[in-house]
């Protein structure tokens, strides 16, 4: 991590704040649950006890990735029956389609997949390009939220069990880096304001319907691979052997845009390198050193230079603009998400009540 973080501190001993942050969250998710057998375990049994009369035990997003394909691999052998969920917006890699195909047919579990109408993904896209906000990702984010509880409320399923975990993506993303997630009125907001197409097939989610779906249908959004010791690197040895499993070079390289957007659009854009989160929350868990992941960052976010040029070419053509329009899209200042309607500050309104409500409940308890 570096100064790219803008509210970064470092201490007497070169170590930052997202660091010492990450290391205390991670303690507390280690005890929450990470090495305890028993508490897995008990888990477990009340997520097949949910799913006694229904089709699935739970629902599992899948994307291709190594996280969430371990994840699918684990709910599997450990005796629950997952519901396998995947969101095609049109930017599937060709690996990402290689390792979904091959996960189910190894694991024997049903795949259920939501298409997004191109022409309106692609619309949708384009009116964030416009709007020269940070997060186009929001966009893909949401839906597969929305999904994921739209598809365990449709099927009385009461658990989501999800591939985010404390050992990869437990580090804290710095202010500006991404947008709140639940955020529909800034996704509809910037459509209106520059795009030219209803939205009909892209779910979405906002904090109502979170709340609905949270604390009225009892949905539970799980990150199921925080009750086990997750390495990546021998999950995808796993994975490697057991499910034909092809690896990518970065974290979220699964989709041709995301690949694009991460390892050019970011960094040249909006001057930040995401891989410098993802590679400290390995440094901290153990997994790499921080020599090798300083060589990484030395190299560009692409493998190599043919196959960023043949993205840059890919992605413009399927989205529609020229080169000039991409140029001046790259020159164009950023804009805040906040520039635009946005739910963000309902959420933060309704997350210190909920944390206040707690914090009496708890204090009640504990006299």
């Amino acid at each position: 991590m570096d100064t790219t973080a803008a509210d970064i501190v470092f201490d007497a001993h070169g170590v930052c704040s997202y660091c010492r942050d990450f290391e205390a969250k991670l303690q507390t998710a280690v005890a929450h649950g990470a090495a305890s057998e028993a508490r897995r375990e008990r888990f477990i049994a009340e997520v097949k006890a949910a799913g006694q009369g229904h089709d699935y035990d739970c629902v599992v997003g899948v994307s291709g990735g190594v996280d969430s394909s371990y994840l699918l691999y684990l709910t599997v052998h450990h005796g629950l029956r997952p519901l396998a969920v995947h969101l095609d917006n049109g930017w599937n890699s060709e690996l990402a389609t290689h390792n979904i195909a091959n996960l189910v047919r190894r694991l024997n579990v049903d795949l259920y997949t939501h298409v997004i109408d191109w022409e309106e993904n692609r619309d949708l896209q384009r009116s964030f390009f416009k709007a020269s906000v940070v997060d186009i990702e929001l966009l893909m984010d949401n839906a597969m939220l929305a999904l994921n509880y739209q598809q365990a409320s449709a099927r009385g399923i009461r658990w989501i069990l999800a591939g985010t975990n404390m050992a990869t993506e437990g580090m804290a993303m710095p202010p500006g880096w991404n947008h709140f997630k639940f955020d529909e009125r800034n996704i509809r907001a910037i459509q209106r304001r520059f795009g030219s197409m209803a939205i009909k097939t892209h779910p979405l989610i906002s904090t109502f319907d979170f709340v609905w779906f949270e604390y009225v249908r009892r949905i539970q959004w799980i990150s199921f691979l925080d009750y086990f010791q997750y390495e990546k690197s021998a999950a995808l040895e796993i994975l490697q052997r057991e499910c034909e499993y092809r690896p990518y070079p970065y974290k979220h390289y699964e989709s041709v845009f995301t690949r694009f957007y991460q390892g050019y659009i970011l960094p040249r854009k909006f001057g930040f390198d995401k891989r410098r989160g993802h590679l400290s929350a390995l440094i901290v868990t153990g997994q790499l050193s921080r020599a090798t992941a300083i060589e990484m960052l030395k190299q560009s976010p692409y493998p190599d230079a043919a196959q960023e040029q043949q993205d840059r070419v890919f992605v413009l053509k399927k989205l529609g603009f020229s080169d000039d329009e991409f140029a001046a899209y790259m020159a164009a200042p950023a804009v805040p998400h906040g520039a635009y309607p946005t739910e963000e500050p309902f959420y933060r309104t309704l997350l210190k009540l909920n944390n206040t409500l707690k914090a009496m409940v708890g204090s009640r308890n504990g006299r």
